[in-house]
């Protein structure tokens, strides 16, 4: 489970590189020694793991709810098709994520409280830019949440999201400390991975749902299928 998790975020970190990258090389420090970069991007992820770890003990529950109900195998394929979407046309899915009524006020004013927070050089402040940063929308984040609603309960959801948390750090801890020779086009580039990880997992939810068997010999599917789909 742990290392499904892990996995997951590591091999999507390269999307972690695109979209949070910013954010992460515009910390405000207290000093530009290495070692300040480095407290500050550890502060900053930690709020990020933070906060995946309350998402999956959220969605944990929920997914303890739908097993309850019996409805794991429609759920999946729910679930499948919609990061296929955001797999396909992930700017079209985000924006419309952003103009629903019920969450883009909420949106909104993360945004505007991590403007606030970037003013000061404070540990709590680079702290609090993690925790909000974990709520805005991202499509590997809804790949995490599909796998952590499929873990049953909420203590394993919150588990899996931190475990998936923390496969995202060495990427974003070595583009803090090493962001200068990583230019903006790069980034962009390593971004565009990030779908085909978001296709892989959404055709597994799908096959799950469907009893479609998935061959023995793709062990690292098989192994994210055994913790993580419902049975």
């Amino acid at each position: 489970m742990l290392l499904t998790a892990f996995l997951l975020g590591f091999l999507g970190s390269f999307h972690c590189m695109g979209m949070c990258g910013p954010i992460a090389l515009a910390l405000p420090l207290s000093t530009k020694e290495r070692w300040g970069i480095v407290w500050a991007s550890g502060t900053y992820n930690l709020g990020r793991v933070l906060t995946y770890a309350f998402i999956g003990l959220v969605f944990g529950a929920i997914g303890w709810g739908i097993e309850l109900a019996g409805a794991q195998k429609v759920w999946s394929v729910i679930l499948g098709i919609s990061l296929l979407a955001f797999a396909l046309i992930p700017q079209r899915m985000e924006a419309a994520i952003l103009n629903l009524p019920v969450l883009s006020p909420f949106f909104s004013s993360i945004k505007r409280r991590i403007s606030q927070l970037f003013r000061k050089s404070a540990w709590q402040n680079q702290l609090s830019i993690g925790v909000l940063n974990g709520f805005l929308p991202c499509g590997l984040v809804y790949v995490a949440i599909a796998g952590a609603m499929g873990m049953g309960n909420m203590w394993s959801g919150a588990t899996f999201m931190a475990a998936f948390g923390l496969g995202t750090l060495p990427m974003m801890m070595g583009l803090a400390v090493m962001g200068q020779f990583v230019s903006p086009n790069l980034r962009q580039r390593l971004k565009r991975l990030a779908p085909v990880v978001m296709l892989a997992f959404a055709l597994l939810l799908i096959s799950r749902g469907f009893n479609v068997p998935i061959p023995r010999q793709l062990e690292f599917w098989q192994a994210i299928q055994d913790p993580v789909m419902c049975h």
